[in-house]
C-alpha cells in the first residue's frame, strides 16, 4: 500500500514516480515524453490532475473564461470519408446541405443579437463551390455584423481552398497557404480555430482520416498564420486508434511550433532550448503583441482536447475514451503544453458536468454559448446545442472557480 507524501512543492502525491516530475512543473522546466508517460500510467490520477490545477492557477489564478459565441457550419458536402467523422455527407446524401450568402448574414444578425463577440465557422471540403464564396462569406459578415470576430476555416479547408484556388503548389507549398490566409484576412478574417489536427502520426493518418492533410502541411498553416499576426487554436482528437504515446508526440510538435511563435514576439528561450510560460516572472502573451511586423506575429491560444465519439462514424465498433481518460487526457496537456497560455474543456464534446471537474484539472476556460453545432452531438437529438450564460457562469461558481466572459484573443469583455 503506497502512503501519500507531500512533494516539495507542496502537493500531495501518492506516486513516488510523480514526485519528481512535480518539483520540475512547479520549477517551471519542460517535461519529456516519457515524463507524459508516466502521467499517463500512473493510477494517482488524482495527483495528475492537482498538479494540473497548480498550474492552471499559477497562471489564471481562479478565473475561468468563456465567451458568447455562434457556431455555424456552412456546409456539410465534403470529398473526404474521415473514417471518425459522422459529420461528412456527399452532395446527394440525404441531409447534405451548402448555405448560401442570405442565410450566413442572417446568422451574423443573429449572433449580434444574442449578444456575441465570435462567430465560429468552419465545413466539409466542399468541391462544388470556388474560393469566392470564403471570400464572399467574409465580407458578407463584415457587412452585417461589423462587430463579430470571425474565427474561422481549419487548417485542411485553408489548404483546401489554395487547391480550389489553383494556387498550392507542392513545391512550395506555402506560398499558395499565405495566399489564401492573405486573401481571407483582407476580407475579414480574424484568427484560426484548431480543428483538422486529430493526432500527428502517419499510422494513424493512413488508417483513421487518409486523405486528409499530414501534421507537416498542418503545423505549416498555422505557422504562416502566426507570421501574418493571425491567432490561431490547436486540437487534438483522442480515444480511437491512437496510443497514448502518439498523444504525447502530437502535444510535443505542438509546443515546439509554439516555441517558434514566442521566440518571433520576444520571447527568450531556458538553457534547455524550451520557452515556457510557467516559469516564475513570465508574462502570458497578449493581442498587443500580434501583428505582421518586425517582433510581432501570432501565437497558439490555447489547445482544446477533443474526445473521440464513434456513434454513427466507420469506427462505432470502438468504445470511446472514459470519463477518467478524458480527465487524465486534459490534465496531462496542461502538463505537457507549458508554452500554452489556455487549455479548454470544451463542454459540448465533454458534457458540461464532465466540464467542471476539468476545470479542477487544468482546464481555464469553458467555451461559449455555441447554439448551433453540427459536427459531433453528446446526449442529445440535434445540432441544437445551446448553454446560456447564466449557465456557464452558474458552472463555474459552482466548480469553485471565478466566471469571465472573454472575446476571442482573450480580451475581458465588460457590459
Amino acid at each position: 500500500m503506497s502512503i501519500a507524501a507531500t512533494t516539495d512543492s507542496g502537493l500531495l502525491i501518492s506516486d513516488p514516480a510523480l514526485r519528481g516530475i512535480a518539483d520540475r512543473v512547479t520549477a517551471g522546466e519542460r517535461l519529456s515524453i516519457e515524463d507524459g508517460m508516466i502521467l499517463f500510467q500512473t493510477s494517482d490520477i488524482w495527483g495528475v490532475c492537482a498538479l494540473a490545477d497548480r498550474v492552471r492557477r499559477s497562471l489564471h489564478d481562479d478565473i475561468v473564461y468563456y465567451n458568447i459565441n455562434r457556431h455555424m457550419n456552412y456546409s456539410n458536402v465534403c470529398a473526404l470519408s474521415c473514417r471518425f467523422c459522422e459529420f461528412y455527407r456527399k452532395k446527394d446524401d440525404p441531409g447534405a446541405y451548402t448555405h448560401d450568402l442570405d442565410h450566413i448574414r442572417e446568422e451574423a444578425r443573429k449572433a449580434i443579437a444574442s449578444g456575441a463577440t465570435e462567430m465560429h465557422i468552419v465545413g466539409g471540403l466542399n468541391p462544388y463551390l470556388p474560393f469566392d464564396y470564403y471570400t464572399d462569406m467574409l465580407r458578407a459578415i463584415r457587412e452585417a455584423a461589423p462587430g463579430l470576430h470571425i474565427k474561422a476555416f481549419t487548417a485542411v479547408e485553408i489548404v483546401h481552398f489554395a487547391k480550389i484556388a489553383k494556387q498550392f503548389k507542392r513545391d512550395d507549398r506555402t506560398a499558395g497557404i499565405r495566399w489564401v490566409l492573405e486573401q481571407l484576412k483582407a476580407a475579414g478574417l480574424g484568427s484560426l480555430p484548431g480543428g483538422g489536427a486529430e493526432v500527428f502520426d502517419d499510422r494513424v493518418h493512413d488508417d483513421a482520416f487518409k486523405g486528409k492533410i499530414r501534421s507537416d502541411v498542418w503545423l505549416d498553416v498555422h505557422r504562416v498564420a502566426h507570421e501574418l499576426g493571425l491567432n490561431t487554436n490547436a486540437t487534438i482528437l483522442y480515444g480511437h486508434i491512437e496510443e497514448r504515446r502518439e498523444r504525447l508526440v502530437h502535444m510535443d510538435m505542438l509546443r515546439t511550433a509554439q516555441d517558434t511563435a514566442l521566440a518571433r514576439i520576444g520571447y527568450e528561450a531556458d538553457a534547455s532550448g524550451a520557452i515556457t510560460l510557467t516559469r516564475a516572472g513570465v508574462e502570458l502573451p497578449t493581442p498587443d503583441m500580434c501583428g505582421d511586423g518586425p517582433g510581432q506575429g501570432g501565437y497558439f491560444q490555447t489547445i482544446i482536447p477533443l474526445p473521440f465519439i464513434p456513434d454513427g462514424s466507420d469506427l462505432e465498433n470502438l468504445p470511446g475514451p472514459t470519463g477518467l481518460e478524458n480527465l487524465r487526457t486534459l490534465a496531462v496537456a496542461r502538463l505537457m503544453l507549458d508554452n500554452f497560455p489556455h487549455v479548454k474543456a470544451f463542454w459540448i464534446m465533454q458534457t458540461l458536468k464532465m466540464a467542471q471537474l476539468m476545470l479542477q484539472s487544468g482546464a481555464d476556460d469553458i467555451d461559449g454559448t455555441v447554439v448551433w453545432y453540427d459536427i459531433t452531438k453528446v446526449d442529445v437529438a440535434d445540432t441544437h446545442q445551446e448553454c446560456t450564460v447564466l449557465d456557464l457562469q452558474r458552472a463555474i461558481r459552482e466548480a469553485g472557480f471565478t466566471p469571465v466572459e472573454r472575446d476571442t484573443l482573450y480580451r475581458r469583455v465588460e457590459r
